[in-house]
């Protein structure tokens, strides 16, 4: 049955690029911050953090510009540059990060309603499940209509959200304390360095930039290819200049360890210092409304993804499955069963929401680190620079500033995350098995690829015996 090609505006991708980075992260950004560092530290940490993926947005920008043939490039970056195996594991790590990532947002909306509705917990009882599972399936099928249809309902949701993380701003301005924001600024009683604060912010600041990619996913929707490069940058000023002012406002109206005590999500929190309960409830409908579009604009890249990654036979052909109103159908159902599961396994976690942020972080750290090195790479080797030579050295420079930070970040995340991670890579390798033998290919036909996946189960197999003994926590 022939389809129509559904294409996308510049303002649409914006919107898909604001919406999948406006979501659960903002509204937990004074509590998360306040628990590290303080204002000095956070406005270091953003700095570091603004410029690293302004530097990675710029690669995604001329990667989209100089390789209009590379769709999804998330991912396909990395099969281009690397080879089939990274590749594989480029996008398994960015549609597996994608999928705890969403689950998150359940869980902080339960949370949200935990504070009015005690049945709910942390986010993560047995009601708070249920009700998010009811929430998983109802999207799914909404999506199941059709792209457009949801990205044009992402598109109204964006702005909505947005209205009430303004009005929480506007409103610290002007209860501003600057005696209060001074005694903050060292972090007040913590006892760690500078350095370590700072450091111990990292993943945050990943997780809350997640999304920066969003027009890059659905290039292949796109009327004009320079929509993609232009949006990502737009999307990009737009959230950072908000997290950054959600960030460090608070300091000025409350003590640094009062904001880190409070319950998720800490701005309804913060704003209900200032203005009384109804700034929590105010903050608490933003949320619900921002969290629940953060979450359709993920479940659409998630199944993208997959869809892209099934198409060029990275992962199995099913996922290359699309239905009557071209929406990648098996890749949306497995997306969605794997969401049901891990929102299932919440039950058991201590803190289920820090869990989600750190992990959906330090998996997507891997595409994003494939990306800035293929950025790298076709910069150094002159690759498509007969056209404009003088941005040769640009670009250049911004993808060798975008490989430095990624692995920065990887860094800081530190060795737990990094394990988790890898008992995860690990069975997922299975996906990419079962792709080759469609093919009647070799698994791995270079010597390089066995060795990274072996690095892989070693690391999984100690991941798992860290989880069985105690060692790693969850």
């Amino acid at each position: 049955m022939a389809v129509t090609e559904q294409k996308m505006s510049r303002m649409a991708l914006t919107a898909m690029v604001v919406g999948g980075m406006v979501g659960a992260g903002i509204f937990s950004l004074p509590r998360t911050f306040a628990g590290a560092t303080g204002p000095l530290g956070a406005l270091i940490a953003w700095i570091i953090a603004g410029t690293g993926m302004y530097m990675l947005a710029r690669v995604f920008q001329f990667l989209a510009e100089r390789k209009p043939n590379i769709d999804a490039g998330v991912f396909a970056y990395a099969k281009e540059g690397f080879g089939d195996y990274p590749g594989f594991l480029s996008a398994f790590g960015y549609w597996i990060g994608s999928c705890i990532g969403n689950v998150s947002y359940w869980v902080l909306i339960k949370s949200t309603l935990g504070a009015f509705f005690p049945v709910f917990g942390d986010g993560n009882t047995v009601i708070a499940i249920g009700v998010a599972s009811i929430g998983i399936w109802l999207f799914h099928f909404l999506i199941l209509r059709g792209v457009q249809q949801a990205a044009f309902i992402n598109s109204i949701v964006t702005v909505a959200k947005v209205i009430p993380i303004m009005v929480f701003i506007v409103l610290l301005f002007f209860a501003f304390k600057i005696d209060l924001f001074s005694m903050n600024l060292y972090g007040g009683d913590l006892t760690v360095g500078l350095f370590e604060q700072v450091k111990a912010t990292m993943l945050v600041t990943v997780f809350v930039f997640i999304g920066i990619e969003g027009a890059s996913v659905y290039s292949r929707y796109a009327k004009e290819r320079a929509d993609v490069g232009k949006a990502t940058i737009l999307g990009f000023i737009v959230v950072t200049g908000l997290m950054v002012l959600v960030t460090l406002l608070p300091y000025a109206v409350m003590e640094r360890a009062e904001i880190a005590g409070l319950r998720q999500p800490s701005m309804a929190g913060v704003l209900e210092s200032v203005v009384g309960p109804w700034g929590a409830m105010f903050v608490s409908a933003g949320l619900v409304v921002s969290v629940l579009g953060a979450y359709l604009a993920w479940a659409l890249i998630c199944a993208e993804v997959m869809f892209a990654a099934g198409k060029s036979k990275d992962m199995p052909a099913m996922f290359a499955k699309v239905n009557k109103n071209n929406v990648p159908v098996t890749a949306l159902w497995v997306t969605s069963i794997i969401v049901q599961i891990i929102v299932i396994t919440t039950y058991w976690s201590r803190d289920a929401f820090s869990l989600m942020l750190n992990l959906t972080s330090a998996t997507t750290l891997i595409p994003y680190l494939f990306v800035a090195a293929y950025g790298l790479m076709i910069a150094k080797r002159g690759e498509t620079y007969e056209v404009r030579p003088q941005e040769r050295n640009r670009d250049l420079l911004l993808a060798s500033f975008a490989v430095l930070y990624t692995l920065f970040m990887i860094y800081s995340g530190g060795l737990k995350f990094i394990l988790l991670s890898a008992v995860l890579f690990a069975p997922g390798t299975v996906l990419y098995f079962i792709a080759r033998r469609e093919q009647g290919k070799v698994v791995f036909d270079k010597a390089s690829d066995w060795i990274i996946f072996a690095v892989i189960a070693a690391a999984a197999i100690y991941g798992v015996y860290g989880l069985a003994t105690g060692a790693i926590s969850i």
